[in-house]
């Protein structure tokens, strides 16, 4: 197999040639068809996230075919077509896993961070926490669904019954949950990087409402707001632009600081929550709710081994939607 590999934090990853991986017990191993590059990958890449244990391969966007199975494995059976997301495995014995909280397990393996990713030919997963995928899906179209419509769906259920809602840092994840928030008869505000008129065009193109920069309030209070872009400023601008008893939903997985803010804007019962991860009915509720929903994703595919072009373009906001790497 041949995988594009992080050797040290901060450099650029390397093309590397290695033996075809065996799946263990439990586990099945994946012929990559593509993968996505999600900004968690940009978090992994430049050591923003804590104890990145390199050599490691990113990636956990991964649709592929499996091609062996491990010790133990009924399900799937070698040619099914499997996604691979973030959450790659959990203990299943501390309480948060008991109570059905597998997503803040305290013991955890995550794709592409903790366990080798899909900026590869081949990847091994746990077969129980891999996604049955159709066998028609189209891999390029479905790969950032596995971590940006999964978190954007697990955020769009974190805002609750929101009617109008505001989606900060316009990108894959955001293109994603904006189409189903429409589809559910939602109205959605779109905040982009100020200027980014290219975004904002895309944002109407799919149905919102209303789409400006994000130092531009919106020309209605919004009922709830998502903050998808990794800016921890952008949490007081969003609870500025709430309704009495909003939320704002922090949808990544690592954020900058967020600033100090008077409390008049938290006030009136305003809430400010974050997303950790996904849990596997998250991804059997988001498949299923979405399967007759049309939903289009924008990818812009790249070679894997130009993985750090589609990284460099990812962290300037080059390009609309998802970029996806193809082996």
């Amino acid at each position: 197999m041949h995988a594009m590999v992080l050797e040290r934090i901060g450099a650029p990853l390397v093309m590397r040639e290695c033996a075809d991986p065996a799946p263990g017990p439990g586990e099945v191993r994946i012929r990559i068809e593509a993968c996505g590059v999600c900004r968690t990958d940009l978090h992994v890449v430049d050591g923003e996230l804590p104890d990145v244990t390199t050599p490691v391969v990113p990636g956990h966007e991964i649709v592929g075919i499996v091609e062996a199975v491990g010790e133990g494995v009924a399900v799937p059976a070698p040619g099914a077509r499997m996604g691979v997301p973030w959450l790659g495995g959990t203990c299943g014995a501390c309480a948060y896993c008991r109570s059905g909280h597998e997503n803040l397990c305290d013991r955890p393996e995550f794709t592409g961070y903790t366990r080798p990713g899909g900026y590869a030919s081949h990847v091994v997963a746990r077969a129980d926490y891999c996604v049955r995928l159709r066998d028609r899906a189209d891999p390029l179209a479905t790969a950032p669904l596995l971590c940006a419509g999964l978190i954007g769906w697990r955020s769009l259920v974190k805002a609750g019954d929101a009617r109008r809602i505001g989606l900060y840092g316009f990108g894959a994840a955001a293109h994603i949950v904006a189409q189903v928030a429409i589809r559910q008869g939602r109205e959605v505000f779109a905040f982009t990087r100020p200027g980014d008129t290219a975004a904002q065009s895309f944002a109407l193109s799919l149905g919102a409402a209303w789409a400006g920069g994000s130092d531009t309030p919106p020309p209605a209070q919004l009922d709830a707001a998502i903050v998808f872009a990794p800016v921890g400023a952008l949490v007081p601008a969003a609870l500025k632009a709430l309704r009495k008893g909003g939320r704002v939903v922090c949808g990544g997985i690592h954020m900058s600081d967020i600033p100090s803010f008077p409390y008049r804007l938290l006030w009136e019962e305003r809430e400010v929550v974050s997303v950790a991860n996904l849990t596997r009915d998250d991804a059997r509720g988001f498949f299923a709710a979405t399967v007759d929903m049309d939903i289009d994703t924008s990818v812009k595919p790249y070679p894997l081994e130009q993985a750090n072009r589609a990284l460099s373009d990812l962290r300037e906001g080059r390009f609309n939607g998802a970029a996806v790497l193809v082996p």
